[in-house]
């Protein structure tokens, strides 16, 4: 789910409320602000599950109340506008939840590179040329490999890769 691109609907949806010189409750923009604040943290965590529990109770909690208050200060036409507005951001992913910048237990020092697996990089030979080079990795999802390690191994790490990769294809 789209926690972030919710967020911005709701948050969209309280300006439209100021605009309209309706109040909104401290206690819903606080519940907005704390999933705020969760979902910076989940992004630096590795067990993220209970945080984006707790996310979700947040945003719940304002999009029952904005939709409700909406509805009932300004129709049935409004509510279900902001209803889609959220159904569709709830479809998407985020940037941030699709690729964290930040890696929990990497040292700071280290350099890394998260490689797409495809056909011709399968994890195999991704860690065979990894081990080679001297670096270290960790499997992500199904789809990549973050391989890490002092700069210099991972720069001749990518330069192997480019060069096995130009000999093969010609690309």
């Amino acid at each position: 789910m789209g926690h972030l691109t919710v967020w911005k609907v709701l948050e969209e949806m309280i300006a439209d409320f100021r605009e309209r010189k309706t109040a909104v409750p401290q206690n819903v923009m606080d519940d907005l602000k704390s999933a705020k604040t969760l979902l910076n943290i989940s992004k630096a965590e590795t067990n993220r599950e209970e945080k984006l529990l707790l996310i979700d109770i947040y945003l719940e909690n304002v999009e029952s109340y904005l939709v409700s208050e909406g509805e009932k200060l300004f129709g049935t036409a409004y509510a279900e506008e902001w209803l889609k507005k959220l159904q569709e951001a709830r479809k998407e992913i985020d940037e941030e939840e699709e690729e964290m910048r930040f890696i929990p237990g990497l040292p700071r020092e280290q350099k890394w590179v998260r490689v797409k697996l495809t056909p011709e990089w399968s994890v195999e030979k991704l860690v065979d040329l990894a081990g080679k080079v001297g670096l270290l990795y960790k499997l992500q999802k199904e789809d990549s490999l973050l391989v890490y390690g002092e700069d210099k191994q991972v720069k001749d790490f990518i330069k192997k890769m480019t060069t096995k990769h130009s000999a093969k294809g010609g690309k």
